[in-house]
């Protein structure tokens, strides 16, 4: 690993794909179901990559080749050996829902002060996180590492790879039931952040307003606190949820404080104080609320100033279809095709519900993968909470909302509902668009 990894420092980094190869990258020939990343390795080198670790003896070789047992696991030894020679800080982010978005957050808040480094996109995987890891510079004093997972123990090897130093789970909800088995199996699985970070006794951020969380904490102390009640490291109350305006101040326990060393002071770090500061944000929906008060909580714990967080939170904006709003002629679209779970999907639809302003609301609900045994319920319980509401249309598209008992119109296929649904009948509206990855409901507004 010693020699591989010098000639990792001397180039300009790793690469997967031969499509896109870097000059003077190190090209790991990773394999997929439809795909062998070792038959692009020649081609890679010919782009411009210094060398290729293959593991498949039979292809041509040459010096500038490197053979090993398997890729994929030597690309996350080099990861996990690049870890060990850094210095950075690492915050880990997992949770069924909001991942991402309270990533880019933070990255937003902190980047006011340091130089930051997060996952791009959503690389949260056994390759992602590698990937995000390599990334990291010498110059870099803060890398934000997103982790996914479908099944368990998923979690526990990532943190060994990138062996972070604090840890912060958004939500524990009803995601991946299919790989989970059941949602005990997804606190299970989602708490191995939290095993992990106690067994090296790192620093854990964590919403004290979420009742599984105190419970999952209640034996440990190193923990930094959000939330609205008075015990908290720092205090957040919202103010409005569309868009999500909040108000913030440090409470008398924020006087202990455990921020590495390794993070250089800069003129956007302040001491606390008990100063009440407002934000409004670009985010709506209950949901987004404790996104931002993790954000929040995370810049108040590296000690980075009031202003640098207003302008933090304030400065961004939603994209990738999460959360996005679109205003459309005479509409209001909130676009959240990203990615659905009966918990997100149900927090979509009461602050659809919730909202003010509008004399017409519309659902475009698609359906949510990876529920396997739990499909045919989830999907009926979404029906069930829609009907609790008024709404001027509903429309239920995909293979398990059309097995449902509803009275809204249902749709099989989205090449079904797009033969009857246009966005120009629609006029004065907000209109909820949200579903699973695999349905891309997005497609509406092209």
């Amino acid at each position: 690993m010693e020699d591989l990894y010098k000639k990792f420092l001397a180039s300009s980094g790793v690469c997967t794909d031969s499509r896109n190869v870097a000059e003077k990258c190190i090209y790991f020939a990773l394999k997929g179901n439809s795909f062998d990343g070792n038959l692009f390795a020649e081609e890679a080198i010919k782009k411009g990559a210094l060398y290729a670790v293959v593991d498949n003896p039979n292809i041509k070789l040459s010096e500038r080749t490197i053979l090993v047992e398997d890729v994929l696991t030597t690309l996350q030894k080099l990861a996990n050996y690049h870890r060990r020679k850094l210095k950075t800080p690492i915050i880990a982010i997992t949770g069924s829902n909001g991942k991402t978005t309270t990533k880019e957050l933070i990255k937003s808040v902190l980047s006011e002060a340091f130089n930051v480094v997060a996952t791009e996109g959503n690389l949260n995987n056994h390759i992602g996180v590698p990937l995000t890891i390599l990334s990291i510079t010498p110059e870099i004093e803060i890398a934000i590492v997103e982790m996914g997972a479908n099944h368990p123990k998923e979690i526990e090897f990532l943190c060994s790879i990138a062996e972070p130093d604090y840890g912060y789970i958004t939500s524990i909800g009803k995601a991946h039931l299919e790989g989970f088995g059941s949602f005990e199996g997804v606190v299970k699985a989602k708490g191995e952040l939290y095993d992990y970070l106690k067994q090296q006794n790192k620093t854990i951020i964590f919403n004290n307003n979420d009742e599984l969380q105190k419970k999952l904490l209640s034996d440990y102390q190193n923990v930094y606190s959000f939330g609205n009640e008075p015990e908290v490291n720092v205090f957040v109350e919202c103010l409005g949820f569309n868009p999500v305006e909040v108000s913030f101040r440090e409470t008398s326990v924020s006087e202990v404080l455990n921020v590495s060393e390794e993070v250089t002071d800069t003129t956007e770090i302040e001491d606390f104080s008990s100063e009440k500061i407002k934000i409004k944000s670009n985010l709506v929906g209950k949901y987004n609320f404790t996104n931002i008060a993790a954000a929040i909580a995370f810049a108040r714990f590296f000690k980075i100033s009031s202003e640098a967080i207003k302008r933090g939170i304030e400065k961004y904006v939603p994209k990738n279809n999460r959360s996005q709003i679109i205003n459309q002629q005479t509409n209001t679209i909130l676009l959240d095709a990203y990615n659905a779970n009966p918990s997100s999907m149900s927090e979509a639809i009461m602050n659809a519900a919730e909202i003010q302003g509008f004399k017409k609301k519309i659902l475009v609900l698609g359906d949510m993968f990876e529920l396997g045994d739990y499909a045919a319920r989830e999907h009926q319980n979404i029906v069930s909470l829609v009907e609790k509401n008024t709404w001027e249309k509903v429309f239920l598209v995909g293979e398990n909302f059309f097995k449902t008992k509803s009275k809204y119109p249902k749709f099989k296929t989205f090449e079904d509902f797009q033969k009857v649904f246009a966005l120009k009948d629609f006029s004065n509206s907000f209109i909820l668009i949200k579903g699973s990855r695999g349905m891309a409901l997005e497609r509406i507004l092209k």
